[in-house]
């Protein structure tokens, strides 16, 4: 017997607008893959689908998609043809997904001078399965029968009521098969035309689809690597289609995590991807911040890991079952990073130009976010920040590398928690600095309080991270532990987790060079971007989750830090690379792909269990362009400019800046559109 495995996605077409999601092969059809269906929120509602046409299933030849929310499937009908070498009759699939469901519209073209008579039928398998289960490879199929009236079938599951619509089909059912059927004539020299539509609604929702138009500006890109403006290009209609609310404050927007898994409310990748967005506005920075101080901890509850100030990690419709020892509650705060990453945010979007008025609403919720750090964040008072699961449920790593085995020593082996992380240090290091300089502005009191606490940190991360044993140096120098463990000593693996701390105020010059330098390494920049773990470490292989996978915001993290630090080369080595890979991937660019090199492989390797589109992935497009341009606002409210020498020479008309839209090209210049 097969034993449980996550799903493959990679090869699989994605059709999507949150909540609502569609998997299936690129012909359209679904069953043959675990991930093939019709998705709601975390329930499917369809897991197969076959299309026939006069009884066979018509040849597939090519598949398009104009938008993360629409496909163009075309398909050839040769039995209906006549016998010259020229295709005659054609049959165009356009699936189309909005928040609410699913249209499919079948459109028969003939260029034949008789008229052509035949049967279409759509054969759908109803579903009421619940998303974990079909990520642990345990599909638990709902118990669902649909019935039919009419036009229109309808059955529930898991609390998702579903209707099928179909006014251009005769309909039947028999057990949870639905079959679509309709006798269709073609006319000479035309067409003929049909559609069916499938509405979902989830009585328990905790967060819905979006209304509205995006609160980001699309820019206009012309640069001398075309690849750039590509890449941009097919993130913002991902992001797009990523767009969602909560039930509970429709109104404020935010990014959903990604596809398929992670379609929700997640604060660490909510708040990385607004963060990556501030050059296009800072409208979805204002609302996911409000969304998120909308949810901030006001009391300790170990059960949800809430705590007086902390921002939260999950929000779901239920208790999520992820293991046999691992169940999260629908609200879940179990992250060590979102609430100093939430202060960054704030600080970022000011200054941006977020306005005075909607920075000031948020100081109460900035003020709470930065005694948490202090407070609750510090596990064991010894002035650094640490992570414990004190539920017994809950997850075992609460950084962004999440995993069981993320954080191992040089040898593979396994740290042991409480685990303070090296990143988590450096943004509560920016956190606190930036934070005080929002209290200042406004008038606030604390400034220095936290100035001090900075200090005192960056003091204590200096005196016990860095690894200086040459043994295991090299040439290259020291370098930060990944980690100190829970008997403080430094976890001596070299991992993507140093490139976090470049930028934020955390280290001296030369520290930030010895990191750039082993960042550019051939051990962790593998020509498609940087990998996780260095090629060099005991646990290090290429397909492992956070042990030598290339993750592209990680990536685009480090280059942000690097090119604000002055190290111009290194992060033009790395953007290189992610341009690599986002034209291996046809702009798309998963949530990770494998760490194999580019003096290995020829295209990247997918990681193929990974989330595509992803939020932050797809935001990082904008994050590498705004290092490309070198974009920094100034504190007299221009618009800095320090271009880098990679895409050759680019122009943007769209950059935003305190709600004026922008023309900035690498030369320097800055005007308005």
């Amino acid at each position: 017997m097969t034993p449980p495995r996550q799903p493959l996605l990679h090869d699989a077409l994605t059709v999507l607008r949150a909540p609502t999601q569609v998997w299936s092969a690129p012909s359209g059809a679904m069953g043959a893959a675990p991930i093939h269906g019709v998705y709601l929120a975390d329930v499917r509602i369809v897991r197969g689908l076959e299309l026939t046409v006069g009884g066979l299933v018509p040849e597939h030849i090519a598949t398009g998609a104009p938008s993360a929310s629409e496909a163009s499937i075309q398909f050839l009908l040769r039995d209906l043809d006549d016998p010259t070498p020229d295709p005659g009759v054609r049959l165009t699939l356009t699936r189309a997904v909005d928040a609410s469901g699913v249209t499919e519209t079948l459109r028969l073209t003939s260029r034949l001078p008789h008229e052509i008579t035949t049967t279409l039928r759509v054969a759908l398998t109803v579903d009421a399965s619940l998303m974990e289960s079909i990520k642990q490879g345990r599909p638990e199929h709902g118990s669902t029968t649909p019935t039919v009236d009419g036009g229109a079938a309808t059955w529930s599951g898991e609390s998702v009521d579903v209707t099928l619509t179909a006014a251009d089909f005769t309909l039947s059912a028999e057990g949870g098969d639905i079959t679509l059927t309709a006798e269709v004539t073609v006319p000479a020299h035309g067409e003929t035309t049909l559609s069916w539509r499938l509405d979902a609604v989830d009585r328990i929702a905790a967060v819905r689809g979006a209304d509205g138009p995006a609160p980001w500006s699309t820019p206009d890109i012309a640069a001398g690597d075309a690849r750039l403006a590509r890449w941009v290009a097919q993130s913002l209609t991902d992001l797009d289609a990523l767009r969602m609310s909560t039930t509970a404050q429709p109104d404020l927007q935010f990014l959903a995590a990604g596809a398929p898994w992670f379609f929700t409310l997640f604060g660490r990748d909510s708040l990385w991807a607004a963060r990556f967005l501030l050059p296009l506005g800072t409208g979805l920075a204002a609302d996911t911040l409000r969304v998120l101080a909308g949810l901030q901890g006001s009391e300790q509850v170990d059960d949800t890991a809430e705590e007086p100030g902390k921002i939260m990690h999950e929000l779901r419709r239920q208790t999520l079952v992820v293991d046999d020892a691992t169940s999260l509650p629908p609200l879940y705060y179990g992250t060590v990073d979102a609430t100093a990453l939430w202060v960054c945010l704030l600080h970022d979007a000011w200054r941006w130009g977020m306005p005075d008025d909607e920075v000031r609403a948020l100081l109460p919720a900035l003020e709470s976010a930065l005694e948490w750090m202090r407070d609750h964040g510090d596990a064991d008072g010894d002035g650094l920040l640490e992570y414990v699961d004190r539920s017994g449920h809950g997850l075992a790593n609460q950084g962004w590398k999440d995993s069981g085995d993320s954080v191992q020593w040089r040898d593979g082996s396994l740290a042991d928690g409480p685990i303070a992380l090296c990143e988590v240090q450096a943004y509560a290091y920016e956190a606190a600095t930036h934070g005080a300089d929002l209290l200042d502005h406004f008038g606030r009191t604390g400034g220095d309080t936290w100035r001090a606490w900075a200090t005192e940190l960056k003091r204590l991360f200096h005196d016990t991270f860095w690894i200086t044993d040459p043994a295991l140096t090299g040439t290259l120098g020291p370098y930060p532990a990944i980690a100190l463990d829970a008997r403080k000593r430094p976890v001596d693996t070299v991992t993507s987790n140093i490139g976090h701390l470049l930028g934020t105020g955390l280290l001296d010059d030369d520290q930030s060079a010895l990191i750039a330098r082993r960042l550019a390494d051939p051990a962790m920049s593998s020509g498609y971007g940087l990998r996780t773990m260095a090629t060099d470490s005991g646990g290090f292989w290429p397909l492992s989750y956070h042990g030598g996978a290339v993750w592209t915001h990680d990536t685009a993290i480090a280059v942000l830090g690097l090119a604000r630090d002055g190290h111009s080369a290194e992060a033009a080595e790395l953007i290189s690379g992610l341009l690599r890979a986002a034209e291996g991937f046809a702009y798309r660019m998963p949530e990770l792909h494998s760490g194999d090199g580019l003096d290995q492989v020829a295209s990247p390797v997918p990681y193929p269990a990974a989330c595509r589109p992803q939020a932050w992935s797809a935001a990082s497009a904008v994050a590498v362009l705004q290092a490309v341009l070198g974009l920094e606002p100034a504190e007299d409210g221009a618009l800095a400019v320090r271009p880098l020498d990679v895409a050759g020479a680019v122009r943007v008309d769209g950059v935003m800046r305190g709600g004026q839209r922008l023309r900035v090209d690498s030369s320097g210049a800055v005007t308005r559109s």
